[in-house]
């Protein structure tokens, strides 16, 4: 059940969009790299391949993104609308960061996508937080040059869980495995709590 927050009287961060990046190995993911404005911490957030597509699309500046879906709904929006809206990642679901669409004239909530949030505030200059806390849990520090980012294993889906155990077991990382095996049972025993 979603719970709505007033998102004025929480403490929450903005987000920046810095990139696009590879999963090695996969190759219908992707990884989106966000930082906090002082570009000190870091999340990432998974996507699909289309989404990073669309994204790579918009950071190269292609000449056809501006007649593209997004950029025309959001063109489209402002013209009609007076609203202001704001996007926010207020906690985790399932393995993925849940992300609410506000309204903040009738705080009217919309849950939406990460990925897809993550879009629409770069086509749409619409602003994106994280809730504080929830930053503080899962960012780690940020490195303009680092060739590699850190992937927090409750932000995967039960699927990219179960193929990063059955990996780590093939290539003999047993102590990757452990920590695989821990997660999974962690949300074996959270969605036990949920069914009773």
């Amino acid at each position: 059940m979603f719970k709505w927050i007033r998102t004025e009287y929480m403490a929450k961060e903005r987000l920046i969009f810095k990139g696009v990046s590879e999963i090695v190995g996969t190759e219908d993911l992707g990884l989106l790299i966000l930082t906090d404005e002082a570009k000190v911490r870091q999340i990432t957030i998974v996507c699909d391949k289309a989404m990073a597509v669309q994204l790579e699309l918009r950071i190269k500046n292609i000449p056809i993104t501006k007649i593209m879906l997004p950029e025309v709904l959001c063109k489209l929006l402002k013209k009609q609308d007076a609203h202001d809206y704001e996007l926010v990642m207020d906690n985790i679901v399932d393995g993925q960061y849940r992300t609410v669409l506000y309204d903040k004239d009738t705080m009217e909530p919309m849950i939406i996508r990460a990925s897809d949030a993550v879009l629409l505030s770069l086509v749409g200059d619409i602003p994106l937080y994280i809730e504080s806390g929830l930053m503080l849990r899962q960012s780690v520090p940020y490195n303009e040059n680092s060739r590699g980012v850190s992937l927090p294993v409750n932000t995967i889906s039960d699927e990219m869980l179960q193929a990063a155990l059955d990996k780590a077991i093939a290539d003999e990382n047993y102590e990757l495995a452990s920590h695989l095996r821990d997660e999974k049972k962690r949300r074996n025993k959270r969605n036990e709590k949920t069914d009773n």
